[in-house]
């Protein structure tokens, strides 16, 4: 694996990113942050997301383990 292929898969995600990866709005995207229902880290102000913990999300959202309560 290249470097940059190793960089990419460990860079973090903002808001905006994850709606466009769960095809949902960003607001929606800001709201399953806020409440914890995806994990996030934060830096100062700024709040992301590990690729990791995104597709644990998905998978337990296929599982039926983590419906969203809204």
């Amino acid at each position: 694996m290249s470097d940059y292929m190793a960089f990419e898969s460990q860079r973090l995600l903002k808001a905006a990113e994850v709606a466009r990866i769960l095809n949902i709005s960003r607001a929606l995207s800001y709201r399953l942050l806020e409440t914890g229902e995806l994990p996030t880290v934060r830096i100062r102000k700024a709040v992301r997301v590990k690729p990791q913990d995104l597709f644990e999300y998905i998978d337990r959202q296929r599982r039926g383990e983590g419906t969203i309560q809204l």
